[in-house]
């Protein structure tokens, strides 16, 4: 068990320097799973080292799948199809929802049962989302009274391919799905009406057929995937929070390498540009479907805007900080259409209000989002990161900001998306 930490921040007057940062979870996991599901030899580069891809690699090394470290490289030697052995134990998902959604979708398939589990925090996230869909692919799930976890996968003869209508944005859905169609000989049809990250299919090669914002994805067994080399680009997720530290504090210029430019991934450079944050690209590349390049981020006045329905879902992950920058612009922050921060590590709605309300702003509340305005008038606040790594980052530059400086509780959790945080950080302040 991690000791708990409590981390004090004291104000910083500017940042500057270069970033060169972990690999992106959601391409890190992905990249664990389809090398671990491929025949034979697969090398993975610039992965993230944190718990939650740690714990993808637990359950795929508990399965036969051999993975081995060297600095920033992974070495797997996958199984292939039908290739996966039963574990001797329950598959323990940790904190990683990625990893209990995700690879629910292989293990439906599978010739011998398996019973997933995960942390405290885990075990209270949905799991009925992902049960839904593969239960109709014919899978046999059985899970608690709420759909939560332990969640156990019981050997099926009927599984089939199926068109499915996401009713929600919701990648891990999205994946969940095509890694149970991939082991099925007929065609499955996904279809997404608000498009969410597209991490799988671009990494799959899956055919995707766009009409306005509705995307039909097609998956079959023609794209099982095989053993070769992924590199993953840096996490814009953890970019975010210097991104945001970047423009708030006054004369700071931070260059970002190899960041992932994914199109459905850059939500937050858009709006964070439309509020009128200097952030350049400098570079673009392409490696196996992903785009990634430099970004320069430099000091801004920032005016909150209307943020649409359309790219929550690609934001999702980073509305703790854009939050955070929103305080610092002129105007209020508002959010709505961001319901699905209620389901997250914490019920990220309820804990960014809680810690904003310490800070003494005024925060309307709704099932939805929030809406901030007035001014922070509490000095070295106390934040509670509810356990959460994005709110615990969140309120980490947040106080690296304000006047007094502020103090994080439980600032271990950060090691489960960024355990490098607090070094990365450092290179920054001069």
């Amino acid at each position: 068990m991690v000791p708990k930490m409590t981390k004090d921040f004291d104000q910083i007057k500017r940042v500057k320097g270069e970033l060169i940062l972990p690999g992106d979870k959601s391409i890190s996991h992905r990249s664990v799973m389809f090398s671990s599901l491929a025949k034979g030899d697969s090398i993975v580069y610039n992965y993230l080292d944190s718990a939650d891809v740690n714990s993808t690699m637990g359950c795929f090394r508990a399965m036969g799948c051999e993975i081995i470290k060297e600095k920033n490289i992974l070495r797997i030697k996958g199984r292939g199809l039908g290739g996966l052995q039963k574990p001797s134990s329950n598959l323990d998902a940790g904190n990683s929802g990625t990893t209990a959604r995700l690879i629910s979708g292989v293990l439906c398939n599978q010739a011998f049962e398996t019973i997933v589990i995960g942390d405290e925090s885990l075990s209270k996230r949905p799991m009925k989302r992902v049960i839904d869909p593969l239960t109709q692919m014919g899978a046999k799930i059985s899970a608690t009274e709420k759909n939560t976890l332990p969640v156990t996968f019981t050997p099926s003869d009927n599984m089939k391919a199926i068109t499915y209508e996401l009713p929600v944005a919701s990648a891990q859905i999205k994946s969940a799905v095509a890694l149970s169609a991939i082991h099925l000989d007929e065609e499955t049809v996904i279809i997404e009406r608000l498009s969410s990250r597209n991490h799988t299919e671009n990494m799959l090669g899956l055919k995707v057929e766009s009409e306005g914002l509705i995307n039909k994805i097609y998956v079959s067994k023609r794209n099982y995937p095989l053993a070769g080399e992924y590199f993953v680009p840096s996490d814009i997720s953890s970019a975010a929070f210097f991104i945001v530290l970047g423009l708030v504090l006054p004369d700071s210029e931070i260059i970002i390498k190899n960041v992932s430019l994914n199109e459905t991934r850059t939500g937050i450079l858009q709006v964070l540009q439309k509020m009128g944050g200097d952030i350049q690209i400098l570079r673009e590349d392409i490696k196996a479907g992903e785009k990634y390049g430099d970004i320069i981020v430099r000091s801004s006045k920032l005016t909150n805007i209307k943020i649409d329905k359309e790219i929550i879902p690609n934001i999702i992950d980073e509305i703790p900080v854009l939050s955070v920058a929103g305080i610092f612009a002129e105007g209020n922050f508002r959010i709505e259409n961001a319901e699905e921060l209620r389901v997250k590590e914490s019920d990220r709605i309820a804990s960014l209000c809680t810690n904003f309300r310490r800070a003494g702003l005024t925060v309307d509340e709704f099932n939805d989002g929030f809406e901030l305005s007035g001014s922070l008038t509490n000095d070295k606040v106390i934040f509670d990161s509810f356990t959460d790594h994005r709110i615990a980052m969140a309120f980490a530059v947040l106080s690296l900001i304000i006047k007094q400086g502020g103090t994080v509780e439980q600032f271990e959790c950060v090691a489960i998306s960024n355990p490098l945080f607090l070094d990365q950080l450092g290179t920054l302040i001069l």
